[in-house]
């Protein structure tokens, strides 16, 4: 499957036959019909897959189909498969999930490492600031080195001693 780009001779945004301008690959505006001919199936097909859950469009308030850019090349995805392949229905609905769980991964991962980037960020300029002030002659407030997490600082002393436990002594008879 297409991830990100795009083949050249399917619809896009308001370049593509039919697709109005404000719509993008995932807006669901094509009827039924139409998605059959640009997927190079027979409607009934596209019924049967959506039954399926292989290919699930939107719907129209009167509960119509409306397919996207994105069904139909996922359409012609399965057509594919199906026909160049030789996968049977239930590999390409497996495949098309794992296809999806990897997408979702991969943009978790993203998301973690920007998260990782901006922390990494924070650390060296409080490093550098904690240096830069250290360098100037006043005295570094952590030591020399920067809390990961933030410490409330006490002058609290908290002292531990042992409840001792009276001993006895099995020898001792004095009951």
């Amino acid at each position: 499957m297409t991830r990100g780009g795009g083949s050249g001779d399917r619809p896009r945004g308001g370049a593509g036959p039919g697709l109005p301008p404000w719509a993008d690959e995932d807006t669901p505006v094509f009827v039924i019909s139409i998605a059959a001919e640009f997927s190079g199936m027979h409607a009934q097909t596209l019924r049967s897959y959506d039954r399926i859950g292989l290919v699930s469009p939107g719907r129209s308030r009167g509960g119509g189909r409306r397919y996207s850019v994105r069904d139909i090349a996922l359409l012609r995805e399965v057509q594919r498969l199906s026909q160049e392949e030789g996968v049977n229905l239930a590999g390409i609905k497996r495949i098309i999930e794992l296809e999806r769980e990897v997408d979702a991964l991969a943009d978790r991962l993203a998301d973690v490492t920007e998260e990782l980037a901006r922390a990494r960020a924070r650390l060296q300029a409080v490093r550098e600031a904690d240096e830069a002030g250290t360098a100037a002659g006043a005295p570094s407030s952590t030591g020399g080195h920067a809390d990961l997490v933030p410490m409330r600082r006490t002058q609290s002393v908290v002292v531990w001693r042992p409840r001792v436990r009276p001993h006895h002594d099995p020898d001792d008879t004095e009951s």
